[in-house]
């Protein structure tokens, strides 16, 4: 989280949200019993709420108290700092004024407080949202200020391999809950002057923490100006994943095709920060958003940057295929089947028919029965506890298919069609990607069902029309094929060599530093050893 006096008190909305008026802000007042008590009363009172009053002798034994929320704070800190706080209350200063509670407030964030990060709080409540951020916050009696000292911490999850996002090679960290731990993950791989994070808080109940991180100098500043200001406007009471951000503040809401990108990965998300993107980290979740995106980023995995340029581009054109094949094959099982058997090879046809024959189903309601039992099937597969989940979807497919083709309910064809389909959705590395695929996949089998190819031929038109209508942060989503960018294509379906892409995304990184590595990149053979 941030911890700068101007975050602290940051964050607060303009909000009509059940049509309440805010009440004006408490300031803090000279009784600290009195302070106490509305702190306590602010929060609820709840049992979790540590209070630990002092006494400095320096100082006529003026009281003073250290309040935090237990759970939420690293106990190492608290103890270190009570530590150092006791040793110096029972010392005698002979240059403190007697008497004067003010020297004691600069005395304790002079000389006393083994903190690293302290700031200055006037009110109630900006005492009370520190302490709910897991700070520790100091009220002195007779001061009408209160010292916010940095001690978040409590028990996380450490940093682990991403599992939605796996590679064979490359970095193993992944993101985790932690706002400040994913923050630093980024910064220990970009350790640049230029690197940025904006800090804002949203939702009136969670007041979630969100970074906007981004390169000065790289990415376009309308975008990080566009970011911050959609961010701006969302209001709501409560953000407990990134998936809320995106709904709120992506171009269109009717489309199928995700419009931001998000990735478990810190080095996916560097990688982005180094071509122009932005970033969005939200606090709870280890999920970050990256934008604008395009069509192609989906279809590309960080591993590629970490193999050969051929290899990387052999895995694209697959992942590629598998998308096309995840989204058309069932229909063009269909099409064919019912309008266009001319098309089979004699033989095929022969078999195919064979296997229908005693078939009660058409050859759409057959397929739509075998993609909804294998939806329920995968669904199953993930919401089962994860030691028994895997071999209830396998099992389940296997058991189900083969008593189906037995029972003559399906043909043995379609069992492979759909297996195959369903093989072919896993390939692409985007998640919401392949969700995507899976929706277009049922209304391209009721066109086919009904018109046969020029059914599906209809539907791939408009789905086109309407890729090509999508931006993303204003950006075209169809980029760099529609508009045309010929200097975008090094990195597209195929990858060049990295000696071979000296220049960054044009229209998403800042047209003033376009250029990412020097000339004379390519290798050589050593002219003294040949």
């Amino acid at each position: 989280m941030p911890n700068d006096k101007n975050t602290i008190s940051s964050g607060k909305q303009n909000s009509s949200l059940s049509g309440k008026v805010k009440q004006a802000e408490q300031v803090l007042l000279p009784d600290l019993d009195v302070n106490l008590e509305r702190l306590h009363r602010f929060l609820g009172g709840g049992e979790d709420i540590a209070c630990r009053t002092l006494q400095h002798r320096s100082f006529d034994n003026t009281r003073y108290a250290l309040l935090y929320i237990d759970g939420i704070v690293e106990g190492t800190s608290i103890n270190t700092m009570l530590l150092s706080l006791l040793d110096d209350a029972n010392n005698q200063y002979s240059d403190s004024v007697s008497g004067e509670t003010p020297d004691l407030y600069r005395h304790l964030t002079d000389r006393s407080i083994a903190i690293g990060r302290l700031s200055e709080v006037s009110t109630i409540e900006q005492a009370g949202y520190a302490m709910l951020e897991g700070c520790t916050v100091l009220v002195v009696d007779g001061c009408l200020r209160a010292i916010v000292m940095d001690t978040c911490g409590g028990k996380t999850r450490a940093v682990e391999e991403p599992s939605s996002q796996t590679v064979i090679r490359g970095p193993k960290e992944g993101f985790t809950e932690n706002l400040r731990t994913n923050t630093s993950l980024i910064r220990r791989i970009i350790k640049s002057p230029d690197l940025r994070f904006d800090y804002k808080v949203i939702g009136h109940q969670t007041r979630t923490n969100v970074a906007v991180v981004y390169l000065e100098g790289i990415a376009e500043q309308e975008i990080v100006k566009e970011v911050h200001r959609r961010l701006d406007k969302i209001d709501i009471d409560g953000v407990l994943e990134s998936g809320y951000i995106e709904e709120f503040i992506q171009d269109r809401a009717f489309t199928p095709f995700p419009l931001l990108q998000n990735t478990e990965r810190p080095d996916t998300a560097s990688a982005a920060l180094l071509e122009g993107q932005v970033v969005i980290i939200v606090s709870g979740t280890p999920f970050a958003l990256v934008a604008p995106v395009t069509f192609v980023k989906f279809f590309q995995s960080s591993e590629d940057y970490y193999q050969r340029y051929d290899i990387a581009t052999f895995l694209r054109i697959i992942r590629m295929a598998s998308f096309f094949i995840s989204m058309l094959l069932p229909s063009l099982y269909i099409a064919i089947t019912t309008f266009h058997q001319e098309m089979l090879p004699t033989s095929l046809l022969i078999s195919l028919a064979a296997q229908r024959e005693g078939i009660p189903f058409p050859a759409l309601l057959e397929a739509f029965l075998m993609e909804i039992t294998f939806e329920i099937l995968r669904e199953a597969g993930v919401r089962m506890p994860r030691i028994i989940g895997p071999a209830i979807s396998i099992v389940g497919a296997l058991v189900l298919g083969q008593a189906a083709v037995q029972a003559g309910i399906i043909s043995a064809a379609m069992v492979i069609v759909v297996s195959f389909t369903a093989i072919a959705s896993f390939v692409i590395p985007a998640v919401n990607m392949g969700i995507a695929a899976r929706l277009i996949r049922f209304v391209l089998m009721i066109l086919a069902g009904t018109f046969g190819l020029f059914g599906i031929m209809s539907g791939l038109m408009i789905l086109l029309a309407h890729l090509c209508g999508l931006r993303s942060f204003g950006k075209p989503y169809m980029m760099p094929f529609a508009p045309f960018v010929a200097s975008n294509l090094k990195d597209v379906l195929l990858r060049v060599p990295w000696w071979a892409m000296r220049k960054r995304p044009l229209n998403i990184s800042s047209d003033n530093n376009l250029i990412r590595e020097g000339t004379g990149q390519k290798p050589k053979p050593d002219q003294e050893g040949a």
